[in-house]
């Protein structure tokens, strides 16, 4: 059973700490920006005291605990938007209140990159949804047709439609401009199959950061086999991008994954389109060849879920079916 957080609306209160990575130099400039805009939008915006940018995370991780735990059980909160990502949230999770989190309403948790090493776990523990998509510093791009913004995604139960948008971007500079809403133009960009010549899937959704989720693996943390063996009935979709790590690298983690039995109950696998490194021997696509192959699923290759903008966001725990049939590249996500 999942959780969904009550739909988003204007009037609502966003609240922003960094569980990761804090802010300074022009970055803060950016983020004054971005909280102005949310405002503009209609939401009233609460920015905590773990903001420091100063060092590799903006608080110490008990510091930075509480304060999210705070915000996640405060009724008056309906969605908490972090920065951006870092490094290491990883050593907060389990200082998190998760009784006190359990005993709470769900409430939205918002972001990528880092974040999704508390993304995965709240909703696998606590069946509460939570969205893989932009965080705070991307929250005012306007996204390209055939996408949305989480926040379409947090104001209903959908269906939500999305479909290959064909754009590879980029960010603008935030010395240049910190106020920007439109994605630099990078390329173009279709997303791929594997494995089968068409597909019709459908599943809940799970996944995020093989950088940061290869930590969680084999830990009560990141338990997607028991999230997997709870959901059997309408089985998993599981999605994975890379943020920066080489090739071989990347391997490693996916077999990782793959070991902790991240796949056994997925229909497909969605893997995000990645700028990381390939390494002399091993392309980021053959890393994933290698550790995905064997699972015998078909994968969905170059979707825009990672590092690699726009975004496509995400809800953890939705009920998801993806089409890649001709020219039909589709994905749909029920809050159900």
């Amino acid at each position: 059973m999942i959780g969904y957080p009550a739909p988003l609306r204007p009037g609502d209160t966003i609240a922003v700490t960094s569980p990761s990575a804090g802010v300074e130099g022009s970055a803060a400039a950016r983020i004054d920006f971005c909280v102005q805009w949310l405002r503009s939008e209609g939401f009233e915006v609460v920015v905590g005291d773990c903001m420091d940018g100063s060092g590799i995370t903006s608080a110490s991780a008990e510091r930075r605990a509480a304060e999210l735990t705070a915000m996640l059980c405060d009724p008056a909160v309906r969605c908490v938007l972090p920065p951006w990502g870092g490094e290491t949230a990883v050593d907060l999770v389990d200082l998190l209140d998760w009784d006190a989190l359990a005993a709470a309403e769900p409430t939205w948790l918002v972001g990528y990159s880092d974040i999704s090493t508390l993304l995965l776990p709240i909703t696998t523990r606590l069946g509460w949804a939570t969205i893989h998509g932009d965080n705070l510093a991307d929250t005012p791009y306007h996204p390209p047709v055939g996408l949305l913004p989480w926040r379409a995604l947090a104001a209903g139960p959908g269906p939500h439609v999305q479909r290959d948008s064909g754009v590879v971007a980029g960010w603008q500079p935030f010395e240049a401009d910190p106020r920007a809403t439109e994605w630099r133009d990078v390329g173009r960009g279709r997303w791929r199959l594997h494995g089968a010549d068409s597909l019709v899937a459908s599943g809940r959704l799970i996944g995020g950061c093989v950088e940061t989720l290869a930590n969680l693996a084999g830990t009560p943390y990141g338990d997607v086999r028991a999230f997997g063996e709870a959901h059997a009935d309408d089985g998993l979709i599981v999605y994975v991008e890379a943020a920066e790590d080489g090739a071989a690298t990347i391997c490693r983690h996916l077999h990782g994954l793959r070991l902790a039995g991240w796949f056994e109950h997925a229909s497909a696998i969605l893997v995000g389109r990645t700028s990381a490194p390939d390494h002399p021997q091993m392309t980021q696509e053959q890393a994933v060849l290698d550790a995905l192959g064997r699972v015998d699923v078909p994968l969905v290759l170059d979707v825009e879920i990672g590092h690699v903008p726009p975004h496509l966001p995400l809800v953890n725990g939705a009920l998801a079916t993806i089409t890649v049939d001709g020219d039909v590249n589709e994905l749909v996500q029920e809050l159900r």
